[in-house]
Formats: structure tokens, C-alpha cells, sequence
């Protein structure tokens, strides 16, 4: 098994690259920075599995995702982050992350997690596990371009001036804003962005 750790902080990557080696993985490749890990993978590096932060120093973690994926759709990738907020938990589930673990966890928590992604399951750790219980997790997950078309909504944004930046079609957003009002069981805009927050699909702070 190949594993690369992603995380800007060395105290960090030491003790994932500790826990994994003491449980029988030999090949750890250690990355203080997101374009550090592109960089190898598209000189032909690869790996079983991903354990990125979410904040790194060059890149937002969530971006460094999805150029994963790009290289490798079936890539699995666990997250090991401090932000229990329950919209950051609502994007990683919309990206589909394999695996989420808190960083306050306990060691082992990594190594649970891919032996249950090994099995073919998602993992996330117990302190996860409860957020996304007591937020009635029980919802259809609006995808990763609708939250970003949501977002913008949230800024006030028209359907066409929404497809202009994200050089789509205006029937594409429109498509996008159905589906949203549909997951998020919205009647109108303002419903929307409401629920939103509550759903903790957006952040307060964050609203025009």
C-alpha cells in the first residue's frame, strides 16, 4: 500500500507517517504543500490513498481534491482537518470524500478508516458521525456545482451572470437552481438562502 500525507504541519505528517508505519505501511510519501503532491503526481507518482488537510499554505484543500480526482476518479481520499463546522462537513460529503477524521481524534482513527475504505464503505469518525446526526443528515446532498451555483445565488448574482462566470449555458443554471430548490426543500430565494444556513450548506457570515 502507498499512502501520501498532505499537511503543512510537520508535527502532523510525523505522526500520521508514525501511527501508519507502526500498523505495517512502508511506503508513506510525506508533502508540506498541495502543488507538491500535484507536481509528483503528474510525473507519474501514484498512490492508494490521499490524507490531505484542508488548509495548506498554496492551495484550498478542497481544490486540491478535485485535481485529485481529475487524475484519478477513483482516487481515495481521506480528510484529516479541525473544522467541525457542519457546512464544511456538507462540502466534503458533496465531494465525496472517503474518509473524515478530526486531527484531536485518536491515532488510530486513520487506520480504521482504511481498512472500512478497503471494504469498499466511507468512514468518519464518531465526532463526524454525530454532527451530521444532529443536523438530520438525512437529505439529498445538493453536488459540488450546485453548491457553488448556490453560493452565488447567496450573492446576489443572476442566473445569467452565474453561467457567465462559470462558462455554462443559462439552462444549465437553471437546471442547477431546480435541483437546489428541490434538495433543499425551498419555496423562493430568501427560503432558500435560509434553509441554507440552517442546512449549513452557507455560512452566515458569508451573505451579502
Amino acid at each position: 500500500m502507498k499512502i501520501a500525507v498532505v499537511d503543512d504541519h510537520d508535527l502532523i505528517r510525523e505522526g500520521l507517517n508514525a501511527v501508519l508505519h507502526n500498523h505495517g505501511v512502508t511506503q508513506v510519501n510525506k508533502y508540506g504543500t498541495a502543488m507538491g503532491l500535484v507536481e509528483s503526481l503528474d510525473a507519474g507518482e501514484g498512490y492508494d490513498f490521499y490524507i490531505i488537510d484542508l488548509e495548506l499554505p498554496d492551495m484550498d484543500g478542497f481544490v486540491l481534491i478535485e485535481m485529485i480526482r481529475a487524475r484519478n476518479p477513483e482516487a481515495k481520499v481521506i480528510v484529516s482537518t479541525v473544522h467541525d463546522e457542519i457546512w464544511t462537513l456538507r462540502k466534503m460529503l458533496s465531494r465525496k470524500v472517503n474518509g473524515i477524521i478530526y486531527k484531536s481524534g485518536a491515532g488510530n482513527d486513520i487506520v480504521e478508516a482504511i481498512k472500512v475504505i478497503m471494504r469498499g464503505e466511507n468512514y468518519y469518525c464518531d465526532e463526524v458521525k454525530k454532527s451530521l446526526e444532529s443536523a438530520s443528515d438525512n437529505t439529498l446532498h445538493p453536488s459540488s456545482r450546485e453548491l457553488e451555483v448556490l453560493h452565488q445565488i447567496a450573492m446576489g448574482k443572476t442566473s445569467r451572470e452565474i453561467a457567465a462566470s462559470m462558462f455554462v449555458s443559462e439552462n444549465t443554471i437553471e437546471a442547477h437552481r431546480k435541483s437546489l430548490f428541490s434538495k433543499i426543500g425551498a419555496v423562493n430565494v430568501a427560503d432558500l438562502i435560509v434553509k441554507s444556513i440552517e442546512k449549513g450548506y452557507l455560512k452566515k457570515s458569508g451573505i451579502k
